[in-house]
């Protein structure tokens, strides 16, 4: 669907600016331009919508034509996603530069006064000069990628973008966090190791914990063989963690890929608690004795 609204974009900017070309083209309006009194004139206007709609056209089909590189290399990713960000700002920039030697003959001296101004508001505009600087480290330092699963300011979740002056961070429920690249600071990257599930099971303080921890090396291969997609390796058993008010903790942890780290735990605990009732083993459950004279 997105590449359908960038191909409507690019055609419908591409006809726009061959209308107004066509329009000064046939009124023979484009020989004011020689005219040394017409500074701001009607042919000029048409000049000026014409670079705006073919640069626009332009930005438009370069992006589309980059969406259609499919990878699945991280550090490409990034690549495209710089580049895809970058070409909003090039077009920004080559609009109003095109605009300014259009309307103006002297365009030497405007874009010194350009030049100034850009200058004086770079001094005002610390934190964006810093977050295209801080941008620029992240990608030369490989600190993460389009892709990777991140973890920054307490938010956990998989970059999607990286742009100029942000980076975009999508957690697992499709909420997207925009971020400074200024603040991107102390930033776990979670997709360059093994993560771990944890699971604790809770059983009664009636169980036979010999007998029970008999059967649980079986019952991890069972469960490691019925979710392989998740797990890396068998799960392994660590032994009795916590007793509790009213039942025995085990601890149970396998190694996963960062990614599946959730849908694994929720695997662990399914899967115990359906073998774990298989053999009567029930998970206890707070209760109340109440006692009478």
């Amino acid at each position: 669907m997105d590449n359908k609204k960038r191909i409507l974009k690019a055609v419908v900017f591409l006809l726009l600016a061959a209308a107004f070309y066509g329009i000064g083209w046939i009124t023979n309006i484009w020989s004011l331009l020689s005219l040394p009194t017409a500074n701001i004139s009607l042919a000029k206007i048409i000049q000026c919508c014409v670079i705006i709609f073919v640069t626009l056209f332009a930005e438009n089909l370069i992006v589309f034509l980059l969406s259609l590189i499919k990878t699945e290399n991280h550090r490409k990713r990034t690549a495209l996603s710089l580049i895809n960000n970058l070409m909003r700002y090039i077009a920004v920039v080559v609009i109003i530069c095109g605009i300014i030697a259009a309307l103006f003959a002297d365009a030497g001296s405007v874009f010194a006064s350009l030049g100034v101004l850009a200058l004086i508001i770079g001094f005002g505009a610390e934190s964006l000069i810093s977050d295209v600087v801080t941008g620029a480290f992240i990608l030369v330092d490989n600190q993460y990628n389009v892709g990777d699963i991140i973890e920054v300011g307490g938010f956990r979740g998989t970059v999607i973008e990286i742009g100029i002056r942000t980076t975009s961070v999508s957690d697992a429920g499709g909420n997207v966090k925009i971020i400074n690249n200024s603040d991107m600071k102390n930033v776990l990257n979670r997709s360059n190791n093994s993560s771990t599930a944890v699971c604790d099971f809770s059983i009664p303080y009636e169980t036979d914990l010999a007998d029970l921890e008999g059967k649980i090396p079986g019952m991890l291969q069972e469960i490691y063989e019925s979710g392989a997609q998740l797990l890396k390796s068998a799960p392994v058993y660590l032994g009795v963690n916590e007793l509790g008010d009213s039942a025995v903790v085990l601890r149970f942890v396998a190694e996963v890929r960062e990614a599946d780290i959730y849908a694994a735990t929720r695997l662990l605990n399914r899967e115990l608690f359906i073998r774990m009732r298989a053999i009567g083993v029930e998970c206890p459950f707070t209760q109340m004795e109440v006692h009478t004279r």
